[in-house]
């Protein structure tokens, strides 16, 4: 084992969360430095971990800028080869992190690598946020091995391998720190949500890979900032897919675009039928967020260097899931 490694922790007023969950970082990252990055809680989460827990180091961001901006200012403070970002709703298992570590000794190109992730409520099946890795389509439409839309699956050991994904889940997600520092970090526009697959897109452009590791694994609660159903989170994730294709996908895109926003539209008119308001009116505030953001995005696209093969395995999740009716990744 060569790397050193560093377990940090994105906390906001996220006190009971760190009673529950701290306990078994701790006991089973006896190799790591843990740290826990404060978004500017107004609860007590720090003095609680000080109280209980001064083995943690702490680190005060000056504001809440989200999972983006509070990695990215607290990371520039920790000193190591790997950095495990984990979520403060994460429970770990014995020898967790050797696995980890071990993929990254043996495969020197291997920049990002995810565990499996199964639910904290019912561990026998897997997490929504990310299960057994990630993958997009041609529209940015994310899906993971273990979980397509809502179906989740059952854990059978169907996904018990190591093998190359597309995106590795924010939930609990290690990265080489100078592969981290040549990305600059998470694009801090995106505030929350999606930005863990444009990251690990970027690095895909530079020929980086990212990983699965089947015999770690750790259990997420999930929802502990915004819940799947909130509204918010749907306009997030909207309008940071769309950045991210505008600024990562390969070749002219204006087609790609008009598809995904013509598909985001048929979304918007579900939601309607549904009376989901708060969530069609998201779909709408996402878009309008998203031209607001174009030239923006059209200078990035600029500077980016975007990788000449297929970043998706297939053409349309939307398509093999509500037409073809595949709910199980291994049927896609």
């Amino acid at each position: 084992m060569n790397n050193s490694i560093a377990i940090i922790i994105l906390n906001w007023n996220g006190r009971k969360l760190l009673e529950e969950f701290l306990p078994s970082v701790i006991k089973y990252s006896g190799i790591a430095d843990i740290y826990l990055a404060d978004n500017a809680s107004t609860d007590n989460s720090i003095a609680f971990v000080k109280e209980h827990f001064p083995q943690i180091r702490r680190i005060q961001n000056k504001t809440n800028g989200g999972y983006a901006k509070g990695y990215n200012e607290a990371l520039k403070q920790v000193d190591a080869d790997i950095f495990c970002l984990l979520n403060s709703d994460v429970e770990v298992t014995s020898n967790w992190l050797l696995p980890i570590l071990d993929e990254f000794d043996k495969r020197p190109e291997t920049a990002i690598i995810q565990p499996k992730i199964l639910d904290y409520k019912n561990k026998a099946y897997f997490e929504y946020a990310g299960a057994a890795g990630g993958f997009i389509d041609k529209y940015a439409y994310p899906f993971c091995r273990g979980r397509v839309f809502d179906v989740v699956e059952e854990d059978n050991g169907q996904y018990d391998d190591n093998t190359d994904i597309f995106w590795a889940s924010g939930a609990c997600l290690f990265i080489r720190s100078e592969v981290f520092e040549k990305l600059n970090g998470f694009d801090e526009t995106y505030f929350a949500h999606f930005e863990e697959i444009d990251l690990c897109w970027r690095a895909f452009n530079l020929d980086y890979k990212t990983r699965y590791v089947a015999n770690s694994i750790v259990y997420h609660l999930g929802g502990g900032t915004l819940d799947k159903a909130s509204a918010k989170k749907t306009y997030l994730n909207f309008r940071n897919s769309l950045f991210s294709i505008t600024k990562n996908a390969d070749g002219i895109i204006f087609g790609i675009v008009f598809m995904r926003l013509t598909l985001d539209g048929i979304a918007a008119l579900t939601f309607i039928s549904q009376w989901r308001l708060a969530h069609f009116l998201a779909v709408v505030r996402a878009h309008f967020s998203y031209y607001r953001h174009l030239p923006l995005l059209l200078g990035q696209r600029k500077g980016y260097l975007k990788k000449k093969s297929n970043y998706f395995k297939i053409k349309s999740i939307v398509w093999r899931y509500f037409i073809k009716k595949t709910k199980r990744y291994q049927a896609l």
